[in-house]
């Protein structure tokens, strides 16, 4: 038998052999090459299994229509990123600049025809007066029927009316508030939107329309007066209704009774008087608003009294107390248990607003 290196039929004659023939395992004879087997590929073999020989050029006309695609992709993203910030732009409809507006307030003090009456104890001042029939506390604004809007779902509406009445117990019925001892319960529930003006007006207020920490909430100077009854009466309506299709717009009309006595008095020594405002305010929610239970306070109207109208309102309320008088400062009386719209910037609280005597 033949080494691995020998040809099928043996070394032919003539041929070197031995460990010395180098070039023995490249040489091949004829024999070998017959015994070779040989295959050829048919043409869709050749096809199929082989790569071609050469790299494929891609046709210019193809490059082209690709790189028009990528062109309109890109002029695509780019009118519709110019649209996006075209409508969410602060300024660029009228709506939303009338969303942003800021608060406007008006506070008119009212001022007594003469003394202004007081008893020994609330409960007789409340039952000689017009807020003989209110009810202590929030229920006095009672919750409206709630239906939906045509873009805002009843959920939404009765979302928006519940804020508006913890605002109002807020600003005006927390006894804390009413006495300048806090703020934030009423600032945790305003868009972030309006902080800035908030917290302008309650440390640097200013009688200027926009600046009157007691548009945002009541409150008394503690130096003058302070609760003689925590149970505050309360008569009030709201009103939910769409402004536009992004905006639910709640309306409020309220009116507060405090009994109120002089500031370190004791209840033996000191007469009781009431004290009366009226507040007629306008909310405005979006879907953000509705989602995390804050509003946006664009109006304010409040009438307050007894008041001097020598005194400024903007910062605090200071009251007229159980036998104290005031010149009239205005015109005409304003009772501010059927007048809605205030007709002066100071006013005559009218008889018809003081308990009897």
């Amino acid at each position: 038998m033949g080494g691995p290196g020998d040809p099928p039929e043996g070394t032919p004659e003539g041929s070197p052999s031995g460990a010395e023939d180098e070039y023995r395992s490249v040489v091949f004879d004829e024999s070998f090459v017959r015994a070779a087997r040989l295959q050829e590929y048919s043409a869709h073999e050749r096809m199929t299994d082989h790569a071609p020989a050469v790299r494929r050029r891609v046709p210019r006309h193809r490059l082209l229509t690709r790189q028009a695609l990528a062109l309109v992709v890109l002029l695509a993203i780019a009118f519709g990123t110019a649209l996006y910030l075209g409508v969410r732009h602060p300024y660029g409809s009228p709506q939303a600049r009338r969303s942003d507006a800021p608060l406007r307030t008006t506070v008119v003090p009212l001022a007594p025809r003469g003394e202004v009456p007081g008893a020994a104890d609330a409960r007789t001042l409340f039952a000689r007066g017009p807020a003989a029939g209110f009810v202590s506390g929030i229920e006095g604004v009672p919750l409206p029927a709630v239906r939906a809007t045509a873009h805002f779902s009843e959920s939404q509406v009765l979302a928006a009316l519940t804020t508006v009445r913890t605002y109002l117990v807020r600003s005006s019925l927390d006894p804390d508030v009413l006495a300048g001892r806090a703020i934030r319960p009423v600032r945790s529930l305003l868009d972030a939107r309006q902080l800035g003006q908030f917290d302008r007006s309650v440390n640097r207020p200013a009688p200027d329309g926009l600046h009157a920490a007691t548009g945002w909430l009541i409150r008394f100077d503690p130096a003058r007066a302070e609760l003689a009854d925590d149970r505050v009466r309360v008569l009030g309506t709201l009103r939910a209704a769409e402004s536009d299709a992004a905006t639910l717009e709640v309306t409020s009309d309220s009116t507060f009774v405090y009994a109120l006595r002089p500031r370190g008095s004791t209840e033996a020594s000191a007469r009781v008087s009431l004290f009366t405002v009226r507040r007629a305010l306008t909310f405005r929610f979006d879907s953000d608003n509705l989602r995390v239970g804050q509003t946006r306070l664009v109006a304010s109207t409040t009438q307050a009294g007894p008041l001097s109208c020598t005194e400024d309102t903007t910062a605090r309320l200071r009251p007229l107390l159980a036998g104290q008088t005031a010149r009239p400062g205005g015109p005409q009386a304003t009772d501010p248990y059927t007048d809605a719209t205030p007709t002066a910037v100071c006013g005559t609280l009218s008889d018809a607003a003081q308990p009897k005597a």
